[in-house]
C-alpha cells in the first residue's frame, strides 16, 4: 500500500473530524486548537484515497509545531497504522506525542512509538447528580465585562457575607462539553466548598444545554476528591512522550 501525507488546512479534515469526534464521544480538550490556528493539518491518502488525518501543534509555544495531538486512520486502514504514523512522524517532522488515554488510536501509537510517557492531568466526565446541602451558603453570579462568548465565568458561593469560592466554564471545546474551574479562598478550604460550587456549575451547564467536564493536574489530590465528590469521575489521563529515534 502506498501512503502520501499531505499538509491541508483545517476545513479539509473537518468530515475526518467529526468522524473522530463521533467515534470517541468524550470532551477533546485540544478540540479548540483548529478553531484559534493553533494547529497544521495532514490528510493521509492511499493510493489517492483520503483514508484519515493528523494534527500537529506546540507544546510550549504554539507556533513551534513540535508535537503531535490528534490522529484518525479509517478502521478499514488501521491496520497499517504502523506504517502510517511513522511516516506521519517523518512529514510532520514533530519529535513529541500529546494525547489522552481514552483516546485509543493515539495512545496506542504513543506507547509504539514515544518513550518517557508521563501522564499530567486527570480528565473527569460527568457520573452522578449530587445534592450536597446549602444550608447558609448563596449560589450567585457576578456581572462581568469579558466578553469571550465562550467563557462563563463570574459564579460564586457567599457565606456570612463573604465570597468564599470562584468558579465558571469554558465551552470552546468539542459540543456538548462544558470544562468547569474553580477556587475556594485559602483559609476556607477543606469545607466542602469546592465540591458544593462544583454541583452548582454543573446544574448551570445543564440549562444551556451542555455536559460538564473537568480535569485537575495528576498531583492535585485535593482537586480530584473535590471533582469526585461532586459526581464526577476519572475517565482518562493527559499524556505526553518523546518520540523515539528510528
Amino acid at each position: 500500500m502506498q501512503i502520501q501525507i499531505i499538509k491541508a488546512q483545517s476545513e479539509d479534515i473537518k468530515d475526518f473530524r467529526k468522524l473522530f469526534l463521533q467515534e470517541n464521544n468524550f470532551q477533546f480538550v485540544c478540540d479548540k486548537c483548529h478553531y484559534y490556528g493553533w494547529a497544521d493539518a495532514y490528510i493521509f491518502f492511499s493510493n489517492g484515497m483520503k483514508i484519515g488525518y493528523g494534527a500537529v501543534w506546540g507544546t510550549d509555544k504554539r507556533e513551534d509545531r513540535d508535537t503531535i495531538f490528534e490522529y484518525y486512520v479509517l478502521p478499514p486502514f488501521r491496520k497499517y497504522n504502523t506504517s502510517i504514523f511513522h511516516q506521519f512522524i517523518s512529514a510532520s517532522g514533530t519529535h513529541l506525542i500529546e494525547c489522552q488515554s481514552n483516546d485509543l488510536q493515539l495512545c496506542s501509537m504513543m506507547y509504539e512509538f514515544a518513550k518517557n510517557i508521563n501522564a499530567e492531568a486527570i480528565l473527569f466526565e460527568e457520573f452522578i447528580e449530587t445534592t450536597l446541602p446549602m444550608a447558609g451558603i448563596q449560589f450567585g453570579r457576578k456581572a462581568s465585562d469579558d466578553d469571550n462568548p465562550a467563557h462563563f465565568g463570574g459564579y460564586y458561593l457567599m457565606q456570612h457575607g463573604e465570597i468564599v469560592a470562584n468558579g465558571g466554564f469554558l465551552i470552546n471545546y468539542n459540543f456538548p462539553y462544558a470544562d468547569i474551574y474553580m477556587d475556594v479562598k485559602e483559609n476556607c478550604r477543606q469545607q466542602g466548598l469546592g465540591s458544593l460550587i462544583v454541583q452548582e456549575l454543573k446544574k448551570e451547564i445543564y440549562r444551556i444545554g451542555r455536559v460538564p467536564a473537568a480535569r485537575c493536574g495528576i498531583s492535585n489530590n485535593a482537586s480530584k476528591a473535590t471533582l469526585i465528590k461532586a459526581g464526577l469521575r476519572p475517565c482518562g489521563f493527559r499524556l505526553k512522550g518523546e518520540i523515539k529515534n528510528f
